[in-house]
Parts: C-alpha cells; structure tokens; sequence
C-alpha cells in the first residue's frame, strides 16, 4: 500500500487549486461581496458575500490580502478586483488584488495602482477595471481585469475626488461627488473603452461626499453621503444620456461611507457610519423608484468598505 500523509496544508490547496486540481464547491447566481473596511477594532481583511436575488445575512467568503479601509473595487462577471486604501496605522497603500466571485476564497495579488491613495472609487466592464480620484488625487487609472499586473494611466477627474462615488455601464465610467477641498455636486463620466479625462455629465442633487454609487445596464444610483450632515437621499442618472441626478428615495437611516453593489435589477448598499457604525444591508428595485427595504445584516458592524458583483451594470 502506498504510503501518504493524508493531509492537505493550506498552501498546498490554494497551489491545487491555481492549477485545476482543487475544485470546491462554487458560488452560483448573483454574487454580491463586501470587502474591506473599518471595524470598531481596526481595518478588517474579511471578504463577506450575498445573494443578490433574495434576502439575508452576509456569509463569509475569504480575505484580501492585506487589511485596509477606505479601499474601491471593480469587477467582471468572473473576478473583483480590489485597489487602494488604508492600512493600520493610516498609511495609505497601492495594492491591488483580486478574487475569483464564485469561488470562496482569500484574495490573490494583482499588482498596483499608479498611485497610492485612499477614498477612491472603482468600476468598469467585462474587460476593464478603472479607479479613479481618492484623497488628493484626480488620477484615473485601469487595469485589465483578466490579467494580474500594475494599472496603466487612464485620465483625469477635473478634480481631486476624496469620497467620490462611482458606478458603470458596459460602454461609460461614471464619477459623481466628493471633496476636493469642499464637497461638490459634480458628476463626470469617461468612455471605458478610450482612455482620456473625464467629461461633465451633470449634478447631483446636493454637494455630498462619502457616497456610494451602483448601477444597472442603464441607471446609475448615488446611496448617502455627507454634506455636513448624513443623508438618506437616493438619487438616479441615466447612464447613456448626459443630465442632472432625480430623487429616487431614501435610505433606511441617513449613512456615509457605505459600500455598494448591484445585479440588472437591484441596487444594494452595506454597512457605513449613520453616527455609529452599523451592519445593515438594504436595497432598492433599480427600474423603480422608492425607498430602501431592510435586506439582512452584514457580519459585524463597519463603514469604509467596497462592493462589487458578478452581475454589475458594467457586465449586463
């Protein structure tokens, strides 16, 4: 009988499963991850996912790399890649890494950013992934999302955007709000496909930043924010056409720093700071308009964290 040892470390699973020969079981419908963020005890590295087409708590899914807050994240149908933020202690970092959505699992490297910043926000399609402003920083940058490697330079915002939020279609990156000194109602868009600076689309509602922005195929929707105050105000842009933001409805209790996600119909907020730090999950039909509807309950209360899904507005 051939002698073995019977046991499987660790690294020797994530090395079988690089090569094909560890196959777990895979996630399966619209996946929806939160990533990163800030606890009441520090930066986190824990990945949590949903199921986007029901209802219920967040489930652990693996871990980033490294810890940080304050982070973006893009995605393809297949990989969420995360960039940026801030580790323990307040360094900012360049880091990029990524996970496969349907297969739970720690976050692998995938290369840097052309710039190391914090408060940036992410979004893209099924081939690219774009980062765009931070605290002082209007740099835009992308990466391929099938390939690990350092971001390329991308553009400009036409402006230095800390607490921006951004969402996508397939064809247009859209980045609304911010402070870039003081909190601005600006909402600028790139072609994902032609690299170049950010053009004027519109205006948000209100002057805000802290937002969280995710998207259907055709709408976009801004979640929260800060302008002084916390607010609850939902706002919507058509994607394909250029134009100021409509009033869409509330949220469930005024909230910054929030983390989003959606799939073609729904659009899904998590977590923030609405005074405290909190763990809700909520969400809203993106075709209609209305208030947001108790959804579960993330893992542990926590703001400063990114969303991202397989079924995004970026991939319909």
């Amino acid at each position: 009988m051939p002698s073995y040892s019977g046991v499987w470390t660790l690294t020797a699973q994530y090395q079988a499963r690089g090569s094909g020969l560890w196959n777990p079981p895979n996630l399966s419908g619209d996946i929806g991850l939160f990533g990163g963020g800030e606890t009441s005890v520090d930066r986190t590295a824990s990945i949590t996912y949903i199921n986007i087409a029901s209802t219920g708590n967040a489930i652990a899914f693996g871990d980033l790399s490294v810890a940080r807050g304050q982070l973006a994240v893009c995605a393809s149908s297949s990989r969420g890649v995360f960039g940026g933020g801030s580790v323990s202690g307040g360094a900012t970092t360049n880091v990029i890494d990524y996970v496969i959505l349907n297969v739970k699992g720690s976050a692998v490297d995938f290369g840097d950013l052309t710039v190391a910043r914090r408060k940036l926000a992410g979004c893209g399609n099924e081939t690219r992934g774009l980062f765009g402003g931070g605290a002082s920083s209007n740099v835009i940058d992308y990466v391929t999302i099938a390939s690990a490697g350092n971001a390329i330079d991308f553009g400009d915002l036409s402006y230095n955007a800390l607490g921006v939020g951004s969402c996508s279609s397939s064809t247009r990156g859209i980045w609304g709000g911010g402070y870039p000194g003081s909190n601005t109602n600006v909402i600028s868009y790139v072609t994902i496909a032609s690299a170049g600076n950010a053009s004027d689309f519109g205006d948000l509602t209100a002057v805000k930043s802290e937002l969280s922005a995710c998207s259907s195929s055709t709408r976009g929707l801004f979640g929260g924010g800060y302008s002084g105050v916390r607010l609850n105000v939902i706002e919507y842009i058509t994607i394909a056409s250029a134009g100021n933001a409509t009033d869409f409805g509330d949220l469930i209790a005024a909230t910054q720093e929030l983390g989003a996600l959606s799939s073609a119909t729904r659009g899904v907020w998590g977590g923030g700071d609405t005074g405290s730090r909190t763990n809700v999950i909520q969400y809203v039909t993106i075709a209609s308009t209305g208030n947001a509807t108790d959804f579960g309950d993330l893992t542990t209360a926590i703001n400063v964290l990114a969303g991202c899904s397989n079924v995004n507005g970026g991939v319909q």
